[in-house]
Protein backbone atom coordinates (compact mmCIF):
# COMPACT_ATOMS: atom_id res chain seq x y z
CA UNK A 1 0.00 0.00 0.00
CA UNK A 2 1.94 3.46 -1.24
CA UNK A 3 2.21 6.21 1.59
CA UNK A 4 -0.11 8.47 2.23
CA UNK A 5 1.12 11.91 0.89
CA UNK A 6 -1.90 14.16 1.33
CA UNK A 7 -1.50 18.24 -0.05
CA UNK A 8 -4.29 20.30 2.05
CA UNK A 9 -5.13 23.80 2.53
CA UNK A 10 -5.59 24.73 6.32
CA UNK A 11 -8.23 27.67 6.79
CA UNK A 12 -5.64 30.05 8.44
CA UNK A 13 -5.97 33.48 10.18
CA UNK A 14 -5.26 35.53 6.99
CA UNK A 15 -6.23 33.18 4.53
CA UNK A 16 -6.18 29.81 3.58
CA UNK A 17 -2.61 28.07 4.42
CA UNK A 18 -0.90 25.74 1.70
CA UNK A 19 0.27 22.12 3.68
CA UNK A 20 1.72 18.74 3.11
CA UNK A 21 0.95 16.04 5.41
CA UNK A 22 3.12 12.50 5.32
CA UNK A 23 2.24 9.54 6.69
CA UNK A 24 4.95 6.84 7.94
CA UNK A 25 5.06 3.54 6.52
CA UNK A 26 4.86 1.57 9.49
CA UNK A 27 2.27 2.22 12.35
CA UNK A 28 2.68 5.81 13.54
CA UNK A 29 4.19 6.26 16.78
CA UNK A 30 3.83 10.10 16.87
CA UNK A 31 3.04 13.54 15.21
CA UNK A 32 5.45 15.73 14.38
CA UNK A 33 4.98 19.74 13.07
CA UNK A 34 7.68 20.95 10.97
CA UNK A 35 8.06 24.42 10.58
CA UNK A 36 10.30 26.12 8.02
CA UNK A 37 12.46 29.25 7.75
CA UNK A 38 12.31 32.87 7.19
CA UNK A 39 9.76 33.65 4.42
CA UNK A 40 11.79 37.07 3.60
CA UNK A 41 15.00 35.33 2.87
CA UNK A 42 13.36 32.33 0.38
CA UNK A 43 12.26 30.22 3.25
CA UNK A 44 9.37 27.41 2.53
CA UNK A 45 7.89 23.95 3.36
CA UNK A 46 10.32 22.73 0.18
CA UNK A 47 13.73 23.73 2.15
CA UNK A 48 16.28 20.93 1.80
CA UNK A 49 17.27 21.01 5.78
CA UNK A 50 12.71 21.09 6.33
CA UNK A 51 12.42 18.41 3.96
CA UNK A 52 15.26 16.15 5.78
CA UNK A 53 14.02 16.78 9.19
CA UNK A 54 10.38 15.93 7.69
CA UNK A 55 11.75 12.96 6.24
CA UNK A 56 13.74 11.98 9.64
CA UNK A 57 10.89 12.14 11.39
CA UNK A 58 8.62 10.18 9.05
CA UNK A 59 11.05 7.43 9.13
CA UNK A 60 10.71 7.65 12.98
CA UNK A 61 7.35 6.54 12.49
CA UNK A 62 5.91 10.26 12.91
CA UNK A 63 2.92 11.37 10.86
CA UNK A 64 4.23 14.62 9.86
CA UNK A 65 2.79 18.26 8.67
CA UNK A 66 4.87 20.33 6.88
CA UNK A 67 2.73 23.95 5.87
CA UNK A 68 3.74 27.79 4.33
CA UNK A 69 3.21 30.59 6.11
CA UNK A 70 1.31 33.29 5.01
CA UNK A 71 2.67 35.14 1.68
CA UNK A 72 4.29 31.90 0.66
CA UNK A 73 4.28 29.91 -2.34
CA UNK A 74 -0.01 29.41 -2.47
CA UNK A 75 -0.74 30.78 1.35
CA UNK A 76 -2.33 33.61 0.78
CA UNK A 77 -1.90 37.11 2.74
CA UNK A 78 1.66 38.98 4.11
CA UNK A 79 4.53 38.94 6.15
CA UNK A 80 3.35 39.60 9.46
CA UNK A 81 6.67 39.46 11.56
CA UNK A 82 6.72 36.47 13.37
CA UNK A 83 3.72 36.94 15.21
CA UNK A 84 1.29 36.17 12.35
CA UNK A 85 3.48 33.36 11.48
CA UNK A 86 3.16 31.92 14.95
CA UNK A 87 -0.45 31.86 14.76
CA UNK A 88 -0.08 30.44 11.36
CA UNK A 89 2.08 26.97 12.99
CA UNK A 90 -0.84 27.00 16.12
CA UNK A 91 -3.72 26.20 12.99
CA UNK A 92 -1.75 23.71 11.73
CA UNK A 93 -1.06 21.68 14.85
CA UNK A 94 -4.99 22.60 15.44
CA UNK A 95 -6.13 20.62 11.97
CA UNK A 96 -2.88 17.69 13.03
CA UNK A 97 -3.60 17.15 16.47
CA UNK A 98 -7.38 16.85 15.28
CA UNK A 99 -6.67 14.16 12.92
CA UNK A 100 -4.64 12.25 15.38
CA UNK A 101 -5.74 13.11 18.92
CA UNK A 102 -3.99 10.35 20.75
CA UNK A 103 -0.48 10.68 19.13
CA UNK A 104 2.50 12.19 21.30
CA UNK A 105 3.49 15.48 19.72
CA UNK A 106 6.72 16.30 18.40
CA UNK A 107 7.53 20.51 17.37
CA UNK A 108 10.19 20.93 15.00
CA UNK A 109 11.67 23.84 12.91
CA UNK A 110 14.71 25.20 10.74
CA UNK A 111 16.26 28.31 11.40
CA UNK A 112 13.53 31.06 11.78
CA UNK A 113 11.24 27.92 12.04
CA UNK A 114 13.30 26.75 15.19
CA UNK A 115 12.26 29.79 17.24
CA UNK A 116 8.33 29.65 15.97
CA UNK A 117 8.49 25.85 16.97
CA UNK A 118 10.05 26.81 20.62
CA UNK A 119 7.62 29.95 21.22
CA UNK A 120 4.98 27.24 20.51
CA UNK A 121 6.24 24.58 22.98
CA UNK A 122 7.55 26.78 25.83
CA UNK A 123 4.09 28.68 25.99
CA UNK A 124 2.61 28.53 29.10
CA UNK A 125 -0.95 27.94 27.25
CA UNK A 126 1.06 25.92 24.50
CA UNK A 127 0.29 22.84 23.61
CA UNK A 128 1.99 19.61 25.50
CA UNK A 129 4.47 18.79 23.14
CA UNK A 130 6.72 15.60 23.97
CA UNK A 131 9.81 17.48 23.03
CA UNK A 132 11.19 20.73 20.74
CA UNK A 133 13.53 19.63 18.08
CA UNK A 134 15.27 23.06 17.35
CA UNK A 135 17.48 22.61 14.24
CA UNK A 136 20.00 25.55 13.14
CA UNK A 137 18.65 27.76 15.77
CA UNK A 138 19.93 31.22 14.88
CA UNK A 139 21.92 33.58 17.70
CA UNK A 140 21.32 36.55 15.89
CA UNK A 141 17.93 37.25 17.22
CA UNK A 142 18.43 38.52 20.79
CA UNK A 143 14.90 38.38 22.43
CA UNK A 144 15.05 34.56 23.69
CA UNK A 145 12.97 35.32 26.17
CA UNK A 146 10.57 32.58 25.64
CA UNK A 147 12.92 30.21 26.79
CA UNK A 148 13.04 31.33 30.01
CA UNK A 149 12.00 28.68 32.46
CA UNK A 150 11.16 26.34 29.68
CA UNK A 151 11.04 22.66 30.79
CA UNK A 152 9.55 21.12 27.93
CA UNK A 153 12.42 18.74 26.33
CA UNK A 154 14.73 20.78 24.14
CA UNK A 155 16.51 19.13 21.38
CA UNK A 156 19.10 21.47 19.38
CA UNK A 157 20.75 20.25 16.07
CA UNK A 158 23.60 22.75 14.95
CA UNK A 159 26.03 22.47 12.12
CA UNK A 160 29.87 23.35 13.70
CA UNK A 161 29.98 26.01 10.64
CA UNK A 162 26.26 27.69 11.57
CA UNK A 163 27.03 31.38 10.25
CA UNK A 164 23.57 32.66 12.48
CA UNK A 165 24.53 30.27 15.18
CA UNK A 166 27.86 30.05 15.76
CA UNK A 167 29.53 27.34 18.21
CA UNK A 168 31.54 30.19 20.23
CA UNK A 169 27.30 31.58 20.64
CA UNK A 170 24.69 28.57 20.70
CA UNK A 171 27.14 26.58 22.89
CA UNK A 172 26.54 29.18 26.50
CA UNK A 173 23.43 29.73 25.56
CA UNK A 174 22.04 26.20 25.59
CA UNK A 175 24.37 25.65 28.85
CA UNK A 176 22.44 28.32 30.40
CA UNK A 177 18.90 26.88 29.52
CA UNK A 178 17.57 24.93 32.38
CA UNK A 179 16.94 21.07 32.04
CA UNK A 180 15.98 18.57 30.41
CA UNK A 181 18.06 19.91 26.56
CA UNK A 182 20.48 18.45 24.63
CA UNK A 183 22.68 19.54 22.19
CA UNK A 184 24.10 18.09 18.79
CA UNK A 185 26.31 19.21 16.32
CA UNK A 186 27.01 18.06 12.99
CA UNK A 187 29.89 18.52 10.99
CA UNK A 188 28.54 20.54 8.40
CA UNK A 189 29.78 22.96 6.25
CA UNK A 190 27.24 25.92 6.85
CA UNK A 191 23.86 26.94 8.21
CA UNK A 192 21.91 25.19 5.43
CA UNK A 193 24.36 21.75 6.81
CA UNK A 194 25.63 21.79 3.02
CA UNK A 195 27.44 18.05 2.75
CA UNK A 196 25.72 17.09 5.75
CA UNK A 197 22.22 16.51 5.06
CA UNK A 198 22.14 13.11 5.01
CA UNK A 199 24.25 13.21 8.46
CA UNK A 200 21.13 15.79 9.55
CA UNK A 201 18.25 12.98 8.36
CA UNK A 202 20.05 9.77 10.09
CA UNK A 203 20.81 12.10 13.64
CA UNK A 204 16.59 13.43 13.34
CA UNK A 205 15.95 9.59 12.97
CA UNK A 206 17.42 7.93 16.10
CA UNK A 207 16.67 10.95 18.48
CA UNK A 208 15.02 10.13 21.65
Amino acid sequence: MPRKIESLFLAGPAGRLEALLEEPDQAAIGIALVCHPHPQHGGTMHNKVVYRVAKGLRRSGHVVMRFNYRGVNLSEGAYAHGEGELDDARIALDILSSRYPTLPLTLAGFSFGSRIALRMGCAPDGPAARRVIAVGFPTVYKDRSFLEGCTVPRIFVQSTRDQYGPVEELQPLVEALPEPKQLIWIDAQDHFFAGALEQLEESIIHLR
